[in-house]
């Protein structure tokens, strides 16, 4: 194969796996065969390149000018010289000579091709740049292309030249993924090599959970409903609490779905991992008890100085508080930036506790009286929507509702007549109060 047709074909193949414009395809080549030249005649050469992309041919010609004395042969000779080719060159022609591709000696062919592969890396390493440099916490679609050493090298479905991994600690180590499985994970960040540009894609961690809830709720998409903090133990269970920018869209709601079908779309993609869903609140006891759930919390109390919460609850909730190992409790404490203890009423009253930690609902507590429906548990969504439609927002709008009252509400059902009967039966009974959290 000849010199020529040597960088002919390396430019072909760039051309067509990178996908250059025929504009950086004779950018790169000039550029290519200018480093070729410098090698082979200096540092001050001109010429010019007559590329026919149609004919797949191209010609390199050298430019002289014809002078009295030579003072940089890379780009000038002499009168005499120049009369050899045409004795019509006079003082200050410009003498055009073909320089065949076999007069660069391989090498310089080489230099030519390792030019050209050169540039276009440094392309591909800007362009990867500015495509994912702002896209860190984005989902991101792909193949497991191969695994070495425990991390996952995954062929991204679209630019595919960008390396991206998956290491071992971003992985969920209950999921199993082999060689060609299609893989969806975030964007954790973009991490300059040696090499150039490399994405860190991970599984675990919690901003995985953030991009699924954000593909599957459209009010996250739209900026209405915002996760405002998040805490996940991975393969396991996940906490996040969320906030809306509307009073008339519930946040737990919207994320959870109808029939709890948004909710569902995640945990099915963490392979059966729970999520608890809860409001967030600037206010830290508040927010503590709404982090603890589903277990219900009696009392609060806080300790800004060293940012520690103590929260006291019923015997029968202090197993379901702290969770299996210890882990309900743990991932509150990450959710609300606080360090939270927990102690039961029994507990409680021996360190020197004082008051009723469980009096029934009293109805004179304008804090908890103005608690929003949203936040109590027990509710559907669907309950949740219809209250809201017809202006039954907080605990005071409902509690004093008789069954045919609630019958006339518009959008109520037989089904839902009884679920909210049966909860604020349980609201009011003796001893039913903990079912809402109370101020």
């Amino acid at each position: 194969m000849s010199g020529s047709a040597e960088v002919l074909g390396a430019i072909r193949e760039l051309t067509t796996s990178k996908q250059l414009d025929r504009t950086e395809l004779v950018a790169l080549l000039r550029d290519g065969i200018e480093a070729a030249l410098m090698r082979r005649f200096g540092p001050t050469v001109k010429f010019e390149l007559d590329f026919d992309d149609l004919k797949g041919t191209m010609r390199v010609i050298r430019l002289r000018q014809v002078v009295e004395t030579v003072e940089d042969p890379a780009c000038q000779i002499s009168l005499e010289e120049a009369r050899y080719e045409d004795e019509a060159f006079a003082l200050g022609d410009q003498l055009e000579e073909e320089v065949p591709f076999a007069a660069f000696g391989r090498l310089a062919v080489q230099a030519a091709k390792q030019r050209i592969i050169q540039r276009v890396r440094e392309g591909e390493r800007t362009r990867i740049r500015e495509e994912f440099a702002s896209k860190v916490g984005e989902l991101l679609s792909g193949e497991v292309q191969q695994i070495e050493r425990g991390k996952l090298v995954i062929m991204l479905n679209r630019f595919k030249e960008a390396e991206a991994i998956i290491p071992y600690r971003e992985q969920n180590h209950r999921e199993k993924f082999h060689q060609g499985d299609t893989i969806r994970s975030v964007l954790k960040k973009l991490e300059e090599t040696p090499k150039g540009p490399r994405l860190i894609l991970s599984r675990g961690d919690p901003l995985f959970v953030k991009a699924l809830f954000k593909l599957e709720v459209p009010e996250i998409q739209q900026g209405i409903v915002e996760i405002r903090a998040w805490a996940r133990e991975v393969g396991s269970r996940t906490k996040i609490a969320v906030i809306s920018r509307d009073d008339a869209i519930d946040p737990v709601g919207a994320c959870v779905g109808l029939k709890g079908s948004r909710v569902q779309a995640v945990v099915n993609e963490l392979g059966g991992e729970r999520i608890d869903i809860v409001p967030w609140s600037p206010d830290p006891e508040r927010f503590a008890r709404l982090a603890l759930a589903p277990a219900r919390v009696a009392k609060v109390f806080s300790d800004p100085a060293t940012k520690t919460i103590q929260a006291v609850v019923d015997e029968d909730q202090l197993s379901l508080a702290i969770g299996r190992n210890g882990q309900n409790v743990r991932l509150a404490s990450e959710l609300t930036g606080w360090k939270i203890d927990l102690y039961s009423s029994r507990e409680w009253l021996e360190r020197g506790g004082e008051g009723p930690l469980f009096a029934p609902l009293p109805p004179e507590d304008e804090a908890v009286m103005r608690l929003p429906l949203s936040e109590l548990q027990g509710l559907s969504p669907e309950l949740l929507a219809i209250l809201n439609a017809a202006g039954y927002q907080t605990l005071r709008d409902v509690l004093d509702l008789e069954r045919e009252d609630i019958e006339r509400i518009d959008g109520m059902t037989p089904e839902r007549t009884e679920q909210l009967v049966a909860f604020l039966a349980e609201l009011t009974e003796e001893g039913g109060s903990d079912a809402a959290p109370s101020e």
